[in-house]
């Protein structure tokens, strides 16, 4: 059996057919830029970064997510290929700034980075990645259990004997640790790793325990297995949740800084679009909202945060400008053999 269409179905069945092809080319067109992220916070994240860029960008952003070495390790193992953009703590991007994976970026496209603190506007040299956000490591204590600490040389002290909880070597501030236990002795962690390991066999005595994640140390405060922590600032407000007496020591040599960078790997697909991305992501009103939110301290200048807001970050020229930056390719270079001295005197 045969149909005839009428002349205006003709027209609407002509009209659908050549719509389907432009439609496809449309979808095909749209550029799509794949980010490499740890994957926590996210509906904050699609809220106040994601959904508004893919509206000024009129593309699709989509993510590899997972914790700092797997996805390093999968972007070296491709090349560089794969990934627009890579978050990485500043540990981590010095690792791959040594594996060759990032691409030198163009800072004529990225006008923001004049906003920021000077820390962040190239941690890792011209030729890499700025910070978008700013932690430290340094002391906290149980005010009401133990007398204040007022330097680094304090976990020395007699009176903190199976008081202390250390970060574990592995993790971000363990390694500041040995650092510290350097400067304690007088001399170089890096040029005398047997000084600075003679000062750590001596902390011993004083350390209840090591921790491997914030909870772990948060736990650790809590049951009152110990009393004084070094530790990350984003542990803090958990910590005085559960102790509401713990207090981050004022010290007279400082914190140390911990990063967060973002990087173009070398393989790229959308170098062009990763610069848009971040030149974005360091904008005031990002830095603004995110900082207010409770997601990530900012580094941009510009950002105004109440006290209440202002109490849980890093903040501010005074504090910002305080702290000791940490020359990471010279630490992952001597890592390896700080791991195997730790263990020796706390075990695996």
């Amino acid at each position: 059996m045969t149909f005839r269409l009428s002349s205006s179905a003709a027209r609407r069945a002509l009209l659908a057919g050549l719509s389907l092809p432009l439609m496809a080319a449309s979808a095909h067109a749209q550029d799509q830029l794949t980010i490499s992220w740890w994957g926590y916070n996210g509906d904050k994240l699609q809220a106040n970064i994601i959904e508004p860029f893919e509206a000024m960008c009129d593309c699709e952003v989509v993510f590899e997510t997972g914790n700092n070495a797997d996805r390093l390790n999968k972007l070296i193992a491709r090349g560089g290929q794969g990934i627009d953009v890579i978050f990485l703590t500043d540990s981590f991007s010095q690792i791959g700034i040594e594996a060759g994976v990032f691409q030198e970026v163009d800072r004529s496209a990225l006008p923001n980075v004049d906003k920021l603190y000077d820390l962040a506007q190239a941690p890792q040299g011209e030729a890499y990645g700025p910070a978008y956000s700013i932690g430290r490591v340094g002391i906290v204590y149980d005010s009401e259990r133990v007398e204040p600490l007022t330097s680094w040389d304090d976990l020395w002290r007699d009176d903190l004997a199976g008081a202390i909880s250390l970060p574990g070597i592995t993790t971000t501030a363990g390694p500041m640790v040995v650092l510290k236990a350097g400067e304690h002795a007088g001399v170089s962690a890096y040029d005398d790793p047997e000084g600075a390991f003679g000062a750590i066999q001596e902390l011993e005595a004083n350390v209840a325990k090591t921790y491997n994640t914030g909870s772990e140390m948060v736990n650790l405060i809590s049951t009152g297995e110990a009393s004084v922590a070094v530790a990350q600032d984003f542990t803090f407000s958990s910590l005085q949740d559960a102790v509401p007496s713990m207090v981050w020591a004022e010290l007279e040599g400082g914190d140390v800084a911990t990063l967060n960078t973002v990087n173009i790997p070398t393989g790229a697909a959308e170098p062009e679009l990763a610069h848009e991305f971040i030149n974005f992501l360091l904008s005031t009103e990002v830095q603004q909202i995110e900082a207010e939110q409770g997601v990530d301290a900012p580094v941009n200048t510009e950002v105004e945060l109440t006290e209440d807001q202002a109490a849980m970050w890093t903040y501010g020229a005074e504090q910002v400008g305080s702290l000791e930056l940490v020359d990471y390719a010279a630490l992952n270079g001597a890592k390896t053999g700080w791991i195997d001295r730790w263990n020796e005197v706390f075990g695996m």
